[in-house]
């Protein structure tokens, strides 16, 4: 079985009682726990936001928690709010919302909708593994495609090329964009860091396979982990535009509430000899801390630091060929398809 992210299952911050193993009954090679899934009975499906870091103000979330067990994810305190664990709980405990198309539809024919870009997903993957089985991304990008909502579309796995069909479709009144997420190159290190998401060449040819499809696609260098893997930038951005990619762009790591102690667990275990600088890069970037939530530094950090990674960036974009600074989506073929008022074959 494969390993996972996290190393351990730290406390929850809201809870007053925690479980300490004990020690002595545990033993080398143990394997990772089995992933188990929840029934998630949400009641609404698209989430709202007012953030001035990102580019969308909705989003669609079809689980929460993620198997991926991405170390660095800024979502693992997410799971907190269920009374588990931001570490080993979020990417085995898995709450599916199996009603997340009824949803949608439902919320998309309603008369306050206005039409405007939604993402899949924001927070966790909306193509982790099991999305094999469960299809709720895929039947929400249907959903999408009969309303002509645009959407975009936030992953790190292969699997997005299952639903080119339905992609190509929505190309034809600009409604997607997909935007894959490579970390590094590096195989040893994608494999201890991101234990169950695509590999890169796996993600280099998902972002072939699409372009060649003519699917637009964005490669996101996110996060760039500041001594670890900033190094990767240039060759990143040549590999995205070589695969196809229309454009780029990067966020820097951010390691929020239990994430912070999680990555650098996970650092001492992988990296002992780097462990030091790279938080202490980190903490040079963040205002002396490993953390900034602030708006406006969160996202790309501040200081000399950050300002080497941003004129890097740029330098390697125009050398890549990069020419658009995005994909612009469209709004005006929405149609609502629930509508008691929509006419049909000329009526």
């Amino acid at each position: 079985m494969e390993k996972r992210g996290a190393l351990s299952n730290p406390v929850n911050r809201f809870e007053r009682i925690s479980y300490e193993p004990d020690r002595e009954s545990e033993y080398p090679g143990e394997p990772a726990p089995k992933t188990e899934f929840f029934k998630d009975a949400s009641k609404s499906i698209i989430s709202y936001n007012n953030s001035p870091d990102v580019g969308f103000e909705t989003s669609v979330n079809p689980y929460r928690g993620c198997e991926h067990g991405c170390i660095y994810c800024y979502a693992r305190p997410t799971h907190e709010y269920f009374g588990l664990s931001s570490g080993v709980d979020f990417e085995s405990k898995i709450f599916v919302k199996t009603e997340a198309p009824a949803l949608l539809r439902r919320e998309l024919s309603a008369p306050k909708w206005k039409a405007q870009v939604v993402v899949l997903s924001g927070v966790t993957d909306c193509y982790q593994p099991f999305e094999r089985k469960f299809q709720l991304t895929r039947r929400c990008l249907e959903v999408l495609l009969d309303f002509r909502n645009p959407a975009a579309i936030i992953t790190k796995s292969h699997l997005v090329t299952r639903d080119i069909d339905i992609l190509k479709e929505m190309t034809e009144y600009r409604g997607i964009a997909v935007n894959i997420s490579i970390t590094t190159l590096d195989h040893h290190l994608a494999r201890v860091m991101e234990p169950r998401a695509s590999t890169p060449d796996n993600r280099l040819a998902a972002v072939e396979q699409l372009s060649r499809a003519g699917v637009p696609v964005n490669v996101m260098v996110a996060p760039i982990i500041p001594a670890l893997t900033d190094q990767e930038i240039p060759v990143l951005l040549k590999k995205a535009r070589e695969a196809g990619a229309v454009s780029a762009a990067y966020t820097i790591v951010r390691l929020p509430f239990s994430v912070k102690d999680l990555f650098a667990q996970w650092l001492g275990e992988h990296f002992p000899d780097r462990r030091k600088k790279i938080l202490n890069r980190i903490r040079a970037l963040r205002g002396g801390k490993l953390n900034d939530p602030d708006f406006g530094k969160r996202m790309s950090g501040e200081g000399v630091f950050a300002q080497q990674i941003h004129d890097l960036f740029a330098v390697a974009y125009k050398k890549a060929g990069f020419t658009s600074k995005g994909i612009p989506l469209a709004t005006d073929s929405f149609r609502n398809v629930e509508d008691k008022q929509y006419t049909f074959l000329g009526d």
